[in-house]
């Protein structure tokens, strides 16, 4: 019964041994009109709006410094929200379900931040080893808790989109099987709970994109 639940996110479209079901993190390009990039409308304001909503936030949360950084954060909020959305549509392969393509966006994020303050700022560091006011008893822990909860940082960024993605998916999927079982009256109430978690989906598709993009760039803003 498990095994035929989480199937649902195993890639399965292969030419030659060789998986297809990752171009889907590539097709969010397709639903992008033509004349978004050549002429102003209402979708490209929009969206234009949006970003700088976020890169003024970003700026925020980055001190005001290293504000080219935003760029970076704000591709990679509309890289994971456009596949998030991507895997709400039938027969589409849900790419941030999955969590070797989550770790694959976490870990060298992280492992360039980590790098980049070690190398440039590791007085700074070092300093984020001690929370300010720590007695010289609880040092040593403090380092050993600090430098563990540091070094699962991108673990946790995957788990946390990887769990989310795959909880809705899996309620969607086990409301959905019941249907053959039910009645008329009861599967309207269920169409009706079916479209109500959709768009709950789509709410989780954007907030755990923002939480991603959010939480690297206080990680980034901690290395200077």
């Amino acid at each position: 019964m498990m095994t035929n639940l989480f199937s649902i996110f195993d890639p399965s479209t292969t030419i030659m041994n060789l998986s297809l079901n990752w171009l889907s993190m590539l097709t969010g390009l397709m639903f992008v009109p033509f004349m978004y990039w050549f002429s102003p409308n209402r979708f490209s304001w929009l969206w234009f709006k949006m970003i700088n909503i976020l890169h003024l936030e970003f700026k925020i949360l980055l001190n005001n410094n290293k504000s080219g950084l935003t760029l970076t954060m704000i591709t990679l909020f509309s890289m994971i929200m456009m596949n998030n959305f991507l895997g709400l549509f039938p027969y589409i392969f849900t790419s941030t379900s999955h969590i070797a393509s989550n770790i694959s966006i976490a870990l060298p994020l992280w492992i360039t931040f980590m790098l980049y303050g070690w190398i440039v700022n590791y007085n700074h560091m070092f300093v984020h080893l001690v929370p300010q006011g720590t007695p010289a008893v609880l040092m040593p822990f403090m380092v050993c808790i600090e430098t563990i909860s540091n070094i699962i940082r991108p673990l946790t960024l995957t788990v946390r989109l990887t769990a989310n993605m795959i909880a809705g998916h899996l309620l969607l999927t086990l409301l959905g099987n019941t249907g053959p079982m039910m009645n008329l009256i009861t599967i309207n109430g269920l169409i009706s709970t079916q479209f109500t978690l959709l768009v709950l989906e789509g709410a989780v598709a954007i907030i755990q994109a923002y939480v991603f993009a959010i939480l690297i760039t206080l990680y980034s803003s901690e290395t200077y």
